[in-house]
């Protein structure tokens, strides 16, 4: 399960970091957002021959904008694998809540992809539908994280139309393999057909999605006990397997330091593990965490970050929002006894 940040500040120096790691944004979102500043570079070396490099994009002025970005606004944008081959690192959220009007405001708010938490999260097959929708409705690709890896899990969520699916707990490229087969209609694996009339295909109307679903869905396993770090390398190379996602929290308790995931030794088995995904040949993904931010990640090869989760964010905010209140209440009694004119004014003019 994630280890994202869990305090206020953590939460800042994940967000604030965003803007470092530097990457296209769909015309959609680039219409919405034309006062936002502009995007840094951040070159880095090639790992596997697979370009990292990323050329700085300036925020497009609202001068600028033709009929063209107009009309591309209502466009597809690339898909989540294109984008990783073409070297970006991509910024994300979990989505705990299954709140489609949360969902709706991360795609807004310029997250490239959102993952529907099915592991953790309490909703089901149906809650992640409205999430996918309100997601698309912003442009922002969704990815279903499954509470099990299982055919019968696979099957649901691959009918959704996701753009990418992730499997909790693969310990062996054997189980890799069985996660590929789970999304692969036969012969090449055991995934159940009803293409004709499911949200995946257009209920149907896509007459190319037989031609393209394998190449434009992002497969994901999760490497997150001891025995999965051991066969990291092995896992990363079963072909069909496009990102490895590292999950610190179940590694930290599977070696024993479930309340010190940022533990010498979890940092040191997590080190291993990112080598051996690297070696393998898929691309690298995890968590940011208080001890270790999104760009510490971007530096050791990461190509898909998550910086927060919905919940979380609300929890922050909601704590440091009745935290103000009391607070301004303590000063508000103060000023009172010390004459203060303006402290009952403090926390509403914030």
């Amino acid at each position: 399960m994630p280890a994202l940040s869990t305090t206020g500040s953590a939460t800042t120096t994940a967000t604030s970091s965003l803007a470092l790691l530097n990457h296209e944004k769909p015309a959609s979102k680039l219409l919405s957002s034309l006062s936002n500043p502009v995007k840094f570079p951040l070159n880095f070396k090639t790992v596997k021959n697979r370009k990292l490099s990323i050329e700085a994009k300036s925020a497009t002025s609202s001068s600028n904008l033709s009929t063209t970005n107009a009309v591309s606004a209502f466009s597809a944008p690339s898909s989540l694998k294109s984008r990783l081959q073409n070297g970006e690192t991509l910024y994300g959220i979990f989505l705990l809540s299954f709140s489609p009007t949360v969902a709706e405001i991360a795609g807004l708010s310029g997250y490239d992809f959102a993952v529907v938490d099915m592991e953790h999260g309490p909703g089901g097959i149906t809650d992640a539908l409205h999430c996918l929708r309100a997601l698309a409705a912003t442009q922002t690709p969704g990815i279903l994280r499954l509470p099990e890896s299982s055919p019968k899990w696979a099957k649901k969520a691959l009918d959704l139309g996701p753009q990418g699916i992730m499997f909790p707990m693969i310990e062996s490229p054997k189980m890799a393999r069985k996660a590929v087969s789970y999304c692969r209609f036969p012969p090449e694996g055991i995934r159940g057909s009803a293409h004709t009339v499911v949200r995946a295909s257009g209920y149907g109307i896509d007459e190319g999605y037989l031609s393209n679903y394998a190449d434009e869905l992002l497969i994901m396993c999760q490497v997150e006990s001891e025995e999965g770090v051991k066969k990291a390398e092995e896992i990363s190379a079963v072909d069909g397997v496009d990102c490895v996602q590292m999950g610190p929290l179940d590694l930290s308790a599977s070696m024993g330091y479930l309340w010190d995931p940022g533990h010498k030794k979890v940092r040191e088995m997590m080190r291993e593990a990112e080598k051996g995904v690297l070696e393998g040949g898929a691309y690298l993904c995890g968590f940011a965490k208080p001890h270790d931010g999104p760009i510490n990640l971007k530096t050791r090869g990461y190509h898909m970050v998550s910086g927060t989760v919905d919940l979380g964010l609300f929890r922050n905010a909601a704590v440091d929002d009745v935290r103000k209140f009391k607070m301004s209440l303590i000063q508000g009694f103060d000023d009172e006894v010390g004459g203060s004119k303006d402290g009952d004014e403090k926390y509403w003019s914030e």
